[in-house]
């Protein structure tokens, strides 16, 4: 049996699993990223947990590993200056870790792997035009034209998550782009909203007495779905502000699609709803009723890791 690891390296988890050949991942685990600030103890790690999946499949034929991080250049097999990550500068992570696990490797930004995931494995099967949206601690974008990935020059096209949208209240990316889209559309930006809203509105909410760092994306749903309205509201305005970005970045390539992926994608209807109401409201009237929002076609919780994996599947494919 052919194999392939991949590794999703975020901000908050480092996710890896064993890939086959349809996109199914058949083991998977996870660490948490910040748990590990030293860059040498943080890829022992991820050598001694790849290894221990493997173990469990025993004479399996491991074709490679591939790796989707945010701020990865796959032309030079660096991270430079993740916003979200502990690691400063220019980081050799692919030859570091090949030091570690001695197989073919790629590494490419996450949402450009998650991208190359869906037309593999997921929804862009048909779609030559489409991009795809990650929603996790941070905002990525993998961009696909004319049946091609655009990787950019460097391999850092897609960094959508830090244009400046110049909304509101002026907030800073991790990068230090003021009013940019992934201080507001994030998993990360979600929480930060309903503590903007308890500063705007003196509406009762189960948020009053809730502390920032004990806030959960999984707590904000629930809520909603019991009529809370600072989570109805934080949903509505996180929405609006996707809408327009969205709407925005459908003139650039005129995509197919949007392909949605990521935690901030789990609160379903109330993210969803709103945002397809606003993109539609958005766009320019060349573009109506002909770009969809859809969600990821790969297993939500396993899909990321499946982008990593196509890095490497993508090449036995072709």
């Amino acid at each position: 049996m052919d194999l392939v690891i991949g590794i999703d390296i975020g901000g908050t988890k480092t996710k890896i699993g064993l890939v086959n050949s349809d996109g199914k991942c058949l083991e998977k685990t996870f660490f948490r990223t910040r748990e590990y600030p030293d860059l040498n103890d943080y890829l022992d790690r991820v050598a001694k947990t790849s290894n221990e999946l493997l173990a469990k499949y025993d004479g399996a034929h491991v074709l490679g590993c591939g790796i989707g991080a945010p701020n990865a250049s796959s032309k030079n097999g660096t991270i430079e200056n993740a916003s979200n990550l502990l690691w400063k500068g220019s980081v050799p992570i692919l030859s570091e870790l090949q030091k570690r696990l001695d197989m073919p490797m790629r590494i490419m930004n996450d949402a450009s792997a998650a991208a190359l995931g869906e037309m593999l494995f997921g929804s862009a099967k048909n779609i030559k035009d489409f991009i795809a949206i990650t929603l996790g601690t941070g905002f990525g974008a993998g961009i696909v034209a004319n049946g091609q990935l655009i990787d950019g020059y460097d391999g850092f096209a897609g960094e959508l998550g830090h244009v400046d949208m110049t909304i509101g209240d002026g907030r800073l990316t991790g990068l230090g782009v003021k009013g940019g889209l992934e201080a507001y559309v994030s998993a990360t930006g979600l929480k930060r909203t309903i503590m903007y809203m308890l500063s705007k509105y003196m509406i009762d909410s189960r948020f009053k007495n809730v502390a920032y760092n004990d806030l959960h994306g999984e707590d904000i749903t629930q809520a909603a779905e019991e009529g809370d309205e600072i989570a109805l509201k934080a949903f509505d305005y996180t929405a609006k502000i996707m809408a327009q970005a969205l709407a925005n970045f459908t003139a650039f390539t005129q995509p197919e699609a949007f392909i949605l992926m990521g935690g901030l994608v789990n609160s379903g209807k109330w993210i969803l709803e709103p945002l397809e109401s606003y993109f539609n409201e958005f766009l320019l009237d060349v573009y109506k009723g002909k770009v969809k929002i859809m969600q990821t076609g790969m297993e939500g919780k396993t899909a990321a890791i499946c982008g990593a994996a196509a890095l490497i599947w993508e090449g036995q494919k072709s």
